[in-house]
């Protein structure tokens, strides 16, 4: 049976996602000798993975790839997701970009825009508006999470409320029939957020995150009036969100349903 401190030990880094091994000694003020043997423990238990200079969760250590990975694979589907995505933007919306590398791709697409306001906790996105004149960028405070290169937190929660969102551009690790899911807690709240106070929610996703879980659910697919992929989604999952009533838009491939 686990000791109490064990126990405490596994929810503070669920909770956390990653920490340090010295984040650990100071949190539960003990010896790092004592950190070290909870830390095996629970790594030989199979429920942290050891990673350098501390521990990760096994959804974490799965699922949240970093950004430099996600930029560089699938990046022609990436690219028809975003081109497709931007041309829902019509003049004078107010739209929030989610955090990730699919999102970033519809840039190119929105410099012919007027009137145009983008909300985001992307950074990527910030460093690229910063050159287009044509977009009224507000840019969501918070602490920068190097992974998806994105601003979390509760202010970024706050501030987002604010705002009126005519279109968010969703992004998300999976979607299955447990719903539309992403790996990161940081995350979970401000996508959770952007679906709830927009008129109308759009899911970008690449073929390969059909019939994948990952750590939270923010949203079922019903929430979202459009899916967009590519050419590489499963058929059969395309019909079940066209039978539920969602527009279905496949970048580079069938007809849009």
């Amino acid at each position: 049976m686990k000791s109490r401190r064990l126990l405490e030990v596994e929810r503070y880094v669920t909770e956390r996602e990653t920490v340090t091994m010295e984040e650990l000694k100071e949190a539960f003020q003990v010896s790092m000798n004592t950190v070290r043997r909870d830390v095996a423990e629970l790594v030989r238990d199979g429920i942290l993975i050891k990673v350098y200079g501390g521990v990760t969760t096994q959804s974490s250590a799965a699922a949240l790839v970093a950004y430099e990975v996600r930029s560089a694979g699938d990046h022609t589907g990436k690219r028809q997701v975003g081109n497709k995505a931007a041309e829902m933007v019509e003049d004078g919306d107010i739209i929030f970009l989610d955090s990730g590398t699919t999102t970033v791709q519809m840039m190119d697409g929105l410099r012919e825009k007027r009137n145009l306001t983008i909300v985001t906790h992307n950074l990527e996105v910030m460093l690229r508006a910063v050159e287009m004149e044509n977009i009224r960028l507000i840019a969501l405070p918070g602490q920068l999470r190097h992974k998806t290169r994105s601003m979390t937190g509760d202010d970024t929660v706050s501030f987002l409320s604010r705002y009126n969102i005519s279109k968010a551009f969703m992004a998300a690790t999976g979607i299955s029939e447990h719903g539309v899911t992403n790996s990161s807690r940081m995350e979970y709240e401000i996508k959770k957020k952007a679906v709830e106070i927009s008129d109308q929610a759009i899911l970008m996703v690449c073929g390969g995150k059909f019939g994948v879980t990952s750590l939270m659910t923010y949203a079922q697919a019903d929430a979202f009036s459009t899916v967009i992929t590519d050419a590489a989604a499963p058929v059969e999952e395309l019909e079940k969100l066209r039978n539920n009533g969602i527009h279905v838009v496949v970048a580079g491939g069938e007809a849009e349903a």
